[in-house]
């Protein structure tokens, strides 16, 4: 039985679909440990996984926050020295191999060198550099092959300064030379380190300028216990009427839910339609005959009962949308978000991007009721999801794990 040790930090978003993975693994006999914060705890447990505590990380409020580029990049180092040292205790119990996050895998390369064991990037971004877009956060908008790719190239170089005292702290803590992260990256690349993407190939194309090693594999998915009903209040309105539109804007907007919640309902009853706001972060909340304010609910199973997505565009609600064929009106907030919805747009899947901070109800009345009545965008999303279905993010994850493991 081999110990796999999955480490995600971040949102809700960044974990919950190593969930799913983990128990595809564990169901395969591996012994499957996922390290991430506390918050998460129950998701990791209810998956039938070995929770190891990671710190909890920064409030990502969003532009509500008023933070410049400066204060986000000292929160953002402070926090990954803190995850550096919880990635260490949780290694401590020990692992036969590491599947690691983009969150975490500059400092889980550092494990996997000390513990010397393999490790794999299991990544819900494209992050490395290709001509065939810029980096998937810095702007959507392509600047031509060569100013993508050496953007991309400087992308991760501001990512290896903000992991670079986490880095140093943690081989320092585990006995290693002291190295840079750009020079283990560099180093990785030579080796041709394996990444599997975990989004489809039907969303963003493998690059043809990318390395051998780096994969695109599909969606792995949050694991979902099929036996629990929806709540009652939320079954019962879905059933009542036609087809409602969700507005959710999961971690981002905290502190935003006045705001947010007048001008969700304000929009639906201009458009005519019903709809399901999902507390979240922001702590939407609204009430009457044509909505509903849900808690945390699987979007597996409720996107396909609704007409459409209003969301933040991150990477797993963005996957989920499309999983149910459902069309989407993007309001990305920071962050991978602008290149997701600019992705959903192009793909004829959405409407246009709705940026958070050019929100109001009369944007989104007229982007739902392009969303919900112009059947290009739901053909566009049942294409997707269509193609989606026929992949196996998870099952190629565990190819490459028993691969590796029967290699040993």
């Amino acid at each position: 039985m081999t110990r796999i040790l999955i480490a995600a930090a971040g949102s809700y978003g960044d974990v919950a679909p190593y969930t799913g993975l983990g128990a595809r693994l564990r169901e395969a006999g591996h012994d499957v440990a996922l390290a991430t914060h506390d918050s998460f705890a129950p998701l990791v447990t209810a998956a039938g996984l070995d929770f190891r505590p990671l710190p909890a990380g920064p409030d990502r409020r969003g532009p509500a926050a008023g933070q410049g580029s400066g204060e986000l990049m000292r929160t953002a180092r402070a926090f990954v020295r803190k995850l550096g040292d919880g990635l260490a205790d949780a290694a401590d119990r020990g692992a036969d191999l590491l599947l690691l996050s983009t969150t975490t895998a500059p400092l889980g390369w550092q494990l996997a060198e000390a513990m010397d064991v393999p490790a794999i990037g299991t990544y819900l971004q494209p992050t490395h550099p290709t001509r065939d877009f810029p980096p998937v956060v810095g702007g959507t908008r392509s600047l031509g092959g060569f100013a993508n790719r050496a953007l991309g190239r400087f992308s991760l170089r501001m990512v290896d300064r903000v992991y670079a005292d986490a880095v140093r702290d943690l081989r320092a803590r585990l006995a290693l030379p002291g190295v840079k992260p750009g020079e283990v990256r560099a180093r990785q690349e030579r080796e041709g380190r394996q990444v599997l993407h975990g989004f489809s190939a039907a969303v963003v194309p493998r690059p043809a300028d990318w390395r051998p090693g780096l994969d695109v594999v599909g969606n792995w998915w949050p694991h979902d216990d099929q036996e629990r009903p929806l709540p009652p209040e939320l079954d019962a309105f879905l059933r009542a009427g036609p087809p409602p539109v969700f507005i959710g804007f999961g971690s981002m907007a905290a502190g935003e839910g006045e705001r947010l919640s007048e001008i969700a309902v304000t929009a639906l009853r201009a458009a005519g339609l019903r709809g399901v706001l999902q507390s979240g972060r922001a702590e939407l909340a609204a009430s009457g005959d044509d909505i509903v304010t849900v808690g945390e609910v699987p979007h597996a199973r409720l996107f396909p009962w609704v007409a459409a997505v209003v969301h933040h565009a991150g990477a797993g609600t963005t996957a989920a949308a499309l999983r149910a064929g459902v069309p989407a009106v993007p309001v990305p907030v920071m962050a991978d978000q602008p290149f997701w919805a600019a992705r959903l747009a192009a793909l004829g899947a959405a409407t246009a991007p709705v940026p958070f901070k050019e929100l109001t109800a009369p944007r989104l009345a007229d982007a739902l009721g392009r969303a919900v009545r112009e059947p290009g965008h739901a053909s566009a999303a049942a294409r997707l999801a269509r193609a989606m279905a026929a992949e196996d993010g998870a099952g190629q994850v565990l190819k490459e794990v028993e691969r590796i493991v029967g290699s040993e």
